[in-house]
């Protein structure tokens, strides 16, 4: 497979990047054999922008900061999926607790999961601008308008992941020296500088996939205006890349979570993974995200976070057009006599359900039932025999690329737009394309792919259909709208985040928790969500952290 291969020229980058968020990066000199100088080349600018590209993931391979890592990962599985109604923490209770602080609604600006997640953005920002200050130093830098672009992408992209986090933090660039500074600047203005110089300034295609290219960084100036409430703004972004012709539904709604697919034709800007590359201990195969395999007795061995709820699974089912069946969903559990969404078992295991190629999924596989329920995630699982051969519990450890936006996000994002601007047909449109090509298969009997209608499926009763009668209430359109983000995106990081953005998190989270903790008694003890919970607390480290003369630059969000 061709792709960005990160973190090996990683360890030669330290004396290069220019802060970091641990205990004492204030003052820390650079602690490396090569120093600026040395790298104010062509081959060090590159490497050092490679550096920054491999913070994307959240995992540079350094316990002593990142401590538990899971905390880092880039796909937000823990902060995006599981503080909504698509996931459980999952595993034993007593393992991994800041994660059920968290379920709960218990946050505290203590909890290490917070500081963890913050010193990874910012060691991506650090990166980047250290990469920057290279360039500005270096002779005869060949395309610098294309790396400064690729950049500033990656620099808008860390900055919005902390904006959608906490909102008020600082924004840097490769001009700041004294990194305590106050965060009481929206930064959105500069995101969108960022993104608009990638447009302006990135190439249609590049070399290596993985890059960031002109349309990566259109759909995601656009995913910052709809999240501000520009939609306007955000549909021309959005229209850009569709009438590109660069972009197309892949055939299956499976392929684009296979190695063999997550390049192809959908793939607007992914976190690239890679397996048995030279690196000792796998740290580029999804290290963060690695806790969310099954257990037990199953092919992987370990550890069984991230477990879908029953909410998720039950919102699957469909009526006999094959349509979600709207707010009945979850007044009974799914059985294998409801008809439902093929994406549910390309998304969720499921006893007696063939899981991938890996055999079938049992009850032996989930690490604790009582405590988180008997599913297992499965969109981001990888083939047999894909695994890595190196690194702790290496099952684990693969090559399966995390998207980051993907063409069928475009889609959806661009149809919110256009039920906002009224253009109701249009979004009903776009949602059909997309619950077309969900249609197109199903996990097959075999371990592969099939047919809906594949007379070997047993365990359940495929049926999808389009919404063919046209779409006159604005209503009704952006709940549909938004019903089917919820179905193609599940278990991506993305929930949470979506619920804020429509102003409708503390409804429907607390709905679910009210229903939940009478199928996992742990959800007993939540706290219910408010609206402090809308931005998540400012880790209190990084508050101490910016003292100047004993006076923090850093402001608690409201409520902690």
């Amino acid at each position: 497979m061709n792709k960005i291969i990160f973190g090996v020229l990683t360890s030669l980058l330290m004396g290069v990047t220019i802060y970091s968020c641990s205990e004492d990066f204030l003052d820390a000199p650079a602690q490396a054999s090569l120093d600026e100088g040395t790298l104010a080349n062509q081959d060090g600018v590159e490497a050092a922008l490679i550096s920054a590209y491999s913070m994307l993931d959240g995992w540079n391979n350094d316990w002593g900061t990142f401590n538990p890592p899971w905390a880092t990962a880039g796909s937000n599985w823990i902060f995006g999926s599981v503080t909504t109604d698509d996931a459980y923490k999952g595993s034993d209770p007593g393992d991994q607790q800041e994660i059920q602080l968290i379920e709960l609604f218990q946050w505290q600006p203590a909890n290490e999961y917070f500081n963890i997640k913050f010193q990874a953005l910012y060691e991506g920002i650090a990166r980047g601008n250290a990469a920057l200050k290279l360039m500005s130093n270096a002779e005869a830098i060949s395309e610098p308008a294309r790396i400064e672009g690729e950049v500033r992408f990656l620099r808008a992209h860390f900055h919005m992941d902390a904006w959608k986090f906490w909102k008020n933090v600082p924004y840097y660039t490769e001009a700041d020296e004294d990194f305590r500074k106050p965060n009481n600047t929206d930064i959105i203005p500069n995101i969108m500088q960022d993104f608009q110089f990638a447009v302006d300034n990135l190439p249609v295609d590049q070399s290596a996939p993985g890059r960031a290219t002109k349309y990566a960084a259109q759909a995601y100036l656009g995913k910052v205006m709809m999240y501000n409430g520009d939609f306007s703004g955000a549909k021309a972004q959005f229209d850009a890349v569709v009438n590109s012709g660069k972009y197309e539904l892949q055939p299956c709604f499976h392929d684009i979570f296979t190695t063999s697919g997550e390049n192809g034709s959908e793939m607007v800007f992914s976190i690239q993974a890679s397996v048995n590359d030279g690196t000792g201990g796998g740290e580029n195969g999804n290290f963060a995200d690695r806790l969310t395999f099954p257990h037990g007795g199953s092919p992987f061995g370990c550890c069984g976070f991230h477990q879908p709820s029953q909410n998720l699974v039950n919102f699957h089912k469909v009526d006999d057009n094959g349509l979600p069946i709207g707010d009945n969903f979850n007044d009974a559990d799914v059985t294998t006599d409801d008809l439902v969404d093929p994406r549910l078992d390309w998304t969720v295991g499921r006893d007696g359900v063939p899981f991938l190629d890996h055999g079938t999924h049992e009850p032996a596989w989930i690490r604790n039932r009582a405590f988180g329920g008997p599913y297992s995630v499965k969109k981001f699982i990888y083939a047999a025999g894909e695994e890595s051969t190196v690194g702790w519990t290496n099952k684990q450890l693969n090559a399966v690329n995390i998207p980051i936006i993907r063409y069928a996000d475009v889609l959806l994002m661009l149809a919110e737009c256009e039920v906002e601007s009224g253009s109701l047909e249009r979004a009903r449109e776009l949602v059909n394309m997309i619950r077309t090509r969900a249609g197109a298969c199903a996990q097959g009997p075999d371990g592969g792919v099939t047919t809906i209608d594949d007379a070997g499926i047993t365990w359940a009763n495929y049926r999808i259909g389009t919404y063919d009668d046209p779409w006159t209430d604005q209503a009704a359109a952006r709940k549909a709208v938004r019903t089917e983000r919820r179905l193609e995106m599940a278990m991506e990081g993305h929930r949470f985040f979506d619920l804020k953005r429509w102003g409708v998190a503390e409804q429907v989270i607390n709905e679910y928790l009210e229903v939940e903790k009478t199928r996992r008694n742990y959800l007993e003890s939540h706290n219910g969500m408010e609206a402090r919970h809308n931005l998540f607390p400012l880790p209190f480290t990084q508050i101490q952290l910016s003292a100047v003369d004993g006076t923090p630059m850093l402001t608690q969000n409201p409520g902690y």
